[in-house]
């Protein structure tokens, strides 16, 4: 009996024995997961080899990190404008009806180009003014005629002792009379004449123009809308059958070759700022372009809301790469310089949000290496911190370690 009872009691221990060593407890799972990867591992994940033929193919080229003397630099933020000296806004002269339009938002215009023709009542009303002149002045030169017949009978008869001096002298003072009257009328033509021609930019029709065989111009009696510069349509706030008033504005037409920036400075470099001072103008739509310009004007008042003052930058736009209304970041160029490490724009990476650069640790070899970046001048950066000088920091090439790089990381996970 005792011999079965302790054949029982091992059997049971034996079975517990097997069950334990067939179960892995979550927890140890859990805990072999969060265990830090090895030194090796996490060191593979920051270098990247590359044989020298692949440096050759990649156009690899490496620069020697060193200090110098760099000018400083303020940085400052805001948008580009319309540069306000070649803007214009056409506007109206009369009031009238928009009947015909020639161009739209976008086009290239010439000077004199006509933008649209307007019907307005002045033009009826300026034409029979100028035919009233014109018959006051025939009317004029007719009596002059007349009172020079006149005064030269008086005076032949004054001379054969047959006409007296004082009607003689009444014959002068009636022709001089005359004659003024001509000049005034002929004043009238030439006001009345100019109104039609130079104000309304209406044609003067030749005196046959309604006879037979001859064709009538249905635009000689609209008001022609001409661009008093060229450039480009910017806006256009009439369409056919808008009713203008005078001063209405039609049109806003302006030269893109050069752009103003509004650049938002911070108070307290101020002091520093200069008219015709050189700034160096960067956007969005051209990364790693920059647009040379000069300070033209600085602000008279601070912006309450941000403590910064506006400073006018004029850039050249030859190319019409620049836009209005595009957002801008400027670097303005102060006197004086500084120590500082810097290194080319485009030697700089992103890796997983930071700031990268690859430095050369052997022939084929580069590492990773996350920078501190500080302002940049003249396509360079300022390195603040991760280089040491004496590195040699790849130059060109940069894009191809950066994929190899990616790609081992990937391949590990």
């Amino acid at each position: 009996m005792k011999w079965l009872l302790v054949c029982a009691l091992f059997g049971i221990v034996a079975c517990g024995s097997g069950k334990k060593a067939e179960t892995v407890p979550a927890e140890t799972v859990q805990a072999e997961a969060a265990k830090p990867k090895s030194a090796a591992a996490e060191h593979s994940t920051t270098r990247v080899s590359l044989p020298a033929e692949a440096q050759r193919k990649s156009q690899v080229q490496t620069v020697t990190v060193a200090a110098g003397n760099v000018a400083e630099a303020l940085h400052a933020t805001g948008r580009i404008t319309l540069n306000e000296n070649q803007t214009w806004h056409v506007g109206a002269i009369t009031e009238g009806r928009v009947l015909k339009l020639a161009v739209n938002v976008g086009d290239r215009v010439a000077k004199d180009d006509v933008l649209a023709r307007m019907h307005s009542h002045d033009v009826h009303e300026a034409r029979a003014m100028y035919q009233r002149s014109l018959s006051e002045f025939g009317r004029a030169k007719t009596n002059e005629n007349q009172a020079l017949r006149v005064r030269d009978r008086a005076r032949r008869l004054y001379n054969l002792k047959a006409a007296s001096l004082e009607q003689l002298e009444h014959a002068e003072t009636e022709l001089k009379n005359m004659q003024t009257a001509v000049f005034q009328a002929q004043v009238e033509v030439d006001r009345t004449k100019t109104h039609l021609i130079d104000f309304l930019g209406i044609k003067l029709e030749e005196p046959d123009h309604h006879e037979a065989g001859q064709h009538h111009d249905d635009d000689a009696d609209l008001i022609p809308v001409k661009a008093p510069a060229g450039g480009i349509i910017i806006d256009r706030h009439v369409t056919t059958g808008t009713v203008v008033q005078p001063g209405g504005e039609m049109f806003t037409i302006s030269d893109l070759k050069t752009l103003w920036m509004l650049a938002a400075v911070p108070e307290e470099h101020y002091a520093r700022l200069r008219v015709g001072m050189a700034v160096r103008v960067s956007v969005q739509a051209h990364p790693g372009q920059g647009f040379r310009g000069r300070i033209t004007k600085l602000g008279e008042q601070l912006d309450p809301a941000t403590r910064t003052i506006q400073a006018r930058i004029e850039l050249p736009n030859p190319t019409g790469l620049l836009k209005p209304e595009m957002y801008a970041d400027a670097e303005l160029e102060l006197p004086g310089t500084r120590r500082a490490i810097y290194i080319p724009e485009h030697a700089i990476q992103e890796v997983k949000g930071n700031a990268t650069v690859f430095v050369r640790r052997g022939p084929a070899e580069f590492e990773a290496v996350a920078v501190e970046t500080g302002q940049s001048a003249n396509g360079k950066v300022e390195i603040r911190s991760g280089l040491n000088t004496g590195d040699e920091v790849v130059e060109k090439g940069a894009f191809v370690l950066k994929s190899q790089l990616l790609k081992s990381s990937l391949a590990e996970e």
